[in-house]
């Protein structure tokens, strides 16, 4: 099936000026997806300077880098890079430049600040998606390859434009049919995803199951240093290279959540990571190993055990440990992406291994694409943040790639968001996420607010006064969302299973170590020193800031203590009281965001306007589910009334 898909922030054509000629002296994938896209993306250009040729050209500059490119305007337009890679960004960032109408007036040199740039599709074979609210999976159908190559060739132009460079293409948790993913049978398949990606610079890597030797090789074990088990991988590698020489390598889940890892043979997570990367090596190849391991049968009655702490005491020990081609991927919180978490300690704290980030651009626990959710506030959070060690810098942004041995083994990957969908992620609004995801994982410095006002430009045409509306409804969204949603950083008061609406002890009693622990005196988690000491993992200025009640911020409060209901925040209010005001407000606030979108009908097209005004709806209901069902569950619990006579339902 053939779908001409909305292409997002590149569907609009330039129409300032025309691009009469080119030239590239340049040859291979890249370069042809380049004499591709020229006339594509300036087709109707006018004049792009006096003789309206652009000329694009390799150069010798060492600083510009693998990536960087620099465009400048003079007598001739320029767009030069080290490398095809290079100028393939350089030409979508002069095709965003016309369209935001932003001049050229001194030379544009652009260097990514981060070296991964990631993508994670948790897609299955039977089509579905683990975490997905935009249809089916763009790869896969009924246990075969999907074979759509034009809607992924579409998707690879749409993360090349916005600087990703690299993807996995299956889910993490690695289903019998995906295991077969690795062998010679699903190869060709593999490869043509793998090329049609690597015309657009970005590399392929594929989730392996680490029980594979005994699923799918016959043996009768998958311990990493049985001999056994290293020919296996040793074999399957060297198949998988043949074929493909420039995959890029794995990306792993092992021992959590069930599935299997090296420490049901007594092996440490750094023999089972080391084993892939010492035989990926050989092929330049890279072995992704995800740090989201914990137990996941806990006993709710046991207050000492804190699900919290588990990567930091898994791989903390592990630091220097690891191979120069194994990276770690680590969560931005040290449970589950939730709407307030505090950084995962483990950030600052490992100085001796690859690392890297990673961000939810699924919207699992925020709304899944049925709420605006722009989630640029809460990465700009967690990279801005300074985890106050005694070196410099200890800001995240600048620590993933200083404290990783191998730079270029270092940065960030979310969890992938497009699925079938025509507007590839269900709402509208919701793209621009993604969009907004490459954007800042390439420049670190850029705002919440100048990214918004980016996507809104390239893709809607309206006037200043609607451009404002719809960038104000973005970037207040993150907190909308926050306000009705469970209080205060204490996370997880949502449905078990699909994890949508809200469900206050639908977690509290159950194996997965997510507890709020209310009681009729208060309501909080005791991670302090006295508690289950999680404080201590951070640097010794972070810990005593988290420790103190009176330095612990608001939003990260029933993080870290458990208080009583008439405790006074640090903006005066009782903790009950600030939870009555909370949920009415963020009401209030997605009724002012259905009156505003109204307010655009007639402004923008009939398809974006339809979509989101039924989004803001359903986002609208369930705000509404989210605070009478919280403000309830608190008022029976405290039996403390509202301040302001509104009406709870108790």
């Amino acid at each position: 099936m053939k779908i001409d898909r909305d292409a997002c922030w590149l569907k609009k054509k330039v129409d300032m000026f025309e691009l009469k000629t080119y030239t590239l002296k340049a040859e291979g994938p890249i370069a042809s997806t380049i004499r591709e896209e020229m006339p594509r993306l300036f087709e109707g250009i006018k004049e792009v300077n006096n003789t309206g040729a652009i000329n694009i050209e390799l150069v010798d500059d060492v600083e510009l880098g693998a990536e960087g490119f620099q465009i400048i305007k003079g007598s001739q337009m320029k767009i030069q890079a080290t490398t095809t890679k290079g100028l393939l960004y350089g030409i979508f960032k002069l095709y965003e430049l016309l369209q935001l109408n932003k001049p050229i007036e001194r030379p544009i040199r652009s260097i990514p600040d981060q070296s991964f740039r990631m993508i994670n599709h948790w897609d299955n074979m039977d089509g579905s998606i683990e975490r997905g609210y935009a249809g089916k999976s763009i790869f896969y159908n009924d246990n075969l390859f999907r074979k759509d190559y034009n809607i992924v060739r579409q998707y690879a132009r749409l993360l090349a434009s916005v600087g990703i460079n690299a993807l996995s293409i299956n889910n993490v948790n690695v289903h019998a049919i995906e295991t077969r993913l690795i062998l010679e049978e699903s190869l060709p398949e593999v490869k043509m995803l793998n090329d049609i990606f690597a015309s657009y610079g970005i590399k392929t890597f594929l989730s392996i199951n680490f029980a594979s030797p005994k699923k799918i090789g016959g043996l009768k074990t998958a311990d990493p240093l049985d001999e056994e088990v290293v020919n296996f991988w040793k074999d399957i590698i060297a198949k998988l290279y043949r074929v493909i020489p420039d995959f890029g390598g794995f990306v792993v889940k092992a021992d959590s959540e069930g599935e299997p890892g090296p420490f049901k043979y007594g092996r440490g997570h750094d023999d089972g990571a080391n084993m892939f990367g010492r035989i990926l090596k050989k092929y330049g190849g890279l072995c992704i190993w995800r740090c989201f391991v914990y137990d996941c049968i806990q006993d709710w009655r046991n207050r000492k055990i804190d699900r919290a702490r588990a990567a930091y005491d898994n791989f903390l020990p592990l630091d220097g440990k690891f191979d120069d081609n194994v990276i770690l991927q680590i969560k931005l919180g040290p449970l589950d992406f939730q709407v307030r978490e505090p950084l995962s300690p483990l950030f600052g704290a490992l100085r001796k291994t690859n690392h890297i980030i990673e961000f939810q651009l699924t919207q699992e626990y925020t709304g899944q694409q049925k709420a605006i959710y722009y989630q640029v506030p809460v990465w700009k959070e967690v990279l801005d943040f300074d985890t106050k060690y005694d070196y410099n810098p200890s800001i995240v942004k600048k620590l993933l790639k200083n404290n990783s041995p191998v730079k270029e083994h270092s940065g960030i990957c979310a969890v992938g968001v497009v699925g079938m969908d025509n507007n590839w992620t269900h709402h509208k609004l919701m793209q621009s996420n993604l969009y907004a995801y490459g954007q800042l994982a390439w420049d670190n410095q850029l705002s919440s607010e100048e990214i918004a006002s980016n996507w809104t430009t390239l893709t809607f045409s309206v006037s200043k006064e609607a451009h404002e509306k719809i960038t104000e409804i973005l970037t207040s969204s993150r907190e909308t969302y926050a306000l009705y949603n469970a209080p205060n950083g204490v996370g997880f008061m949502c449905k078990p299973n699909h994890h949508y609406g809200p469900d206050i002890d639908g977690y509290e009693y159950d194996r997965w170590g997510t507890y709020h622990f209310a009681d009729r005196e208060g309501i909080g988690n005791n991670r302090t020193v006295q508690g289950t000491k999680f404080v201590t993992q951070y640097s010794a200025a972070r810990c005593d800031e988290y420790n103190n009640l009176k330095t612990c911020p608001d939003e990260f409060l029933l993080w870290f203590h458990h208080v009583n209901y008439d405790y006074v925040l640090q903006n005066k209010k009782t903790l009950i009281q600030d939870i009555y005001d909370n949920h009415f407000l963020g009401v209030e606030r997605v009724k002012n965001y259905q009156e505003t979108w109204e307010s655009l009908e007639g402004v923008l097209d009939e398809e974006s306007y339809r979509n989101v005004k039924g989004l803001l709806q359903e986002q609208y209901r369930v705000a509404v589910e989210w605070r009478d069902q919280i403000n309830t569950y608190f008022y029976r619990k405290s039996g403390i009334p509202d301040q302001q006579g509104r009406k709870i339902y108790s």
